[in-house]
């Protein structure tokens, strides 16, 4: 059975010293401008810890997310990302740690009515209709019923379902549960909305209009918390992201600081001497070889010319030369496989 959890319950107002300092310090996890620039972080957690017996899921996770930011949450399956959110959710407790939405703790009424929720594996009421779905959650929320019709016109409009109104959830195909799923989540006009892997059963048009509404709720000044597989759709839409792996934090930052100007290089090489080999391994990262084809990692890509220079002056002869720029699963698979620098 877990320890009783320890939430604290400090600070309606501002945040205490330690847990300001740690913050900024981003001890275990991710900072951001926001405590540093004193502002209040739509999200953050502070040493957060699940665990199940013996087994850790979460592992004294501290981060801070800035209000209206598309923050994107990644990691391998069991890396503990659903956990982190549940946690967020309410829908499990901490076994340590603190948590807070909005400045308020986790748990507290009035927060929740502030946030959005799309979980990754839902099963809503397949005998209702979706305008009958809509207003059945917008009464749980407690809106209004003129905000309610009002607001379920708009987020029908949103994901392209206006004509579906009064259609039941059971005739839907996989990608139209997933936009009646986000509709939900958008409902009550959110300042955080969590989406766990919103576009995993939508086509690639579908997918692109996720994004494009993903962009317009950062452009309303809201917060998106993102859990995606699909690091592509991650990369284009994301300002920050955090690696997870066995519960720790273990690559975090600025999207474009993480990802940089890197680029890496192909080489088909013939008549690659050891002598060549060696000189381009020490002047550039080698990371791949296999027999006259050699991938190297380069910072920047004015370097790419002097490879083949190298390559020609070492008496090579150069078959083939293919840049890319280093991407967010490339940054993924390097972490995650090899562990945190």
């Amino acid at each position: 059975m877990d320890a009783k959890p320890q939430l604290s319950r400090d600070g309606e107002g501002s945040p205490s010293r330690e847990r300001h300092e740690a913050l900024e310090a981003g001890s275990a996890g991710v900072s951001s401008g926001a405590v540093a620039a004193g502002i209040t972080p739509a999200v953050e957690t502070l040493n957060l810890r699940k665990s199940y017996g013996q087994q850790v899921a979460v592992a004294g996770l501290t981060l801070a997310v800035s209000p209206g930011e598309i923050f994107g949450f990644l990691g391998p399956n069991g890396a503990g990302k659903s956990t982190v959110v549940k946690m967020l959710m309410g829908l499990i407790f901490p076994s340590g740690g603190t948590a807070r939405l909005l400045g308020r703790p986790i748990g507290d009424p009035a927060v929740k009515a502030r946030i959005g929720f799309l979980p990754e594996h839902f099963r809503f009421h397949e005998w209702l209709q979706a305008g009958e779905f809509l207003e059945f959650h917008g009464s749980l929320y407690g809106m209004r019923p003129d905000r309610r019709r009002q607001r379920i016109a708009e987020v029908l409009a949103l994901v392209g379902l206006t004509n579906r109104v009064k259609d039941r959830l059971h005739t839907f195909s996989k990608g139209m549960l997933q936009r009646i799923g986000v509709a939900q989540a958008l409902l009550n006009d959110p300042e955080i909305v969590f989406l766990d892997e919103p576009t995993s059963a939508l086509d690639p048009l579908g997918r692109r209009e996720v994004r494009d509404l993903i962009r317009k709720l950062k452009a309303q000044g809201k917060t998106v918390f993102l859990n995606s597989h699909l690091l592509s759709e991650v990369e284009m839409v994301c300002d920050r992201v955090a690696i997870l792996d066995h519960g720790r934090v273990v690559r975090h930052g600025l999207l474009r600081d993480l990802l940089g100007n890197g680029q890496e290089v192909e080489l088909q090489i013939g008549n690659l001497t050891p002598a060549l080999r060696q000189e381009l391994s020490q002047r550039y990262g080698l990371l791949h070889a296999d027999g006259a084809t050699l991938t190297l990692a380069v910072a920047v890509r004015e370097d790419i010319p002097a490879i083949a220079e190298i390559v020609i002056r070492g008496g090579g002869r150069l078959y083939g030369l293919t840049a890319r720029r280093v991407s967010l699963e490339d940054l993924f698979v390097s972490v995650v496989e090899g562990g945190a620098e």
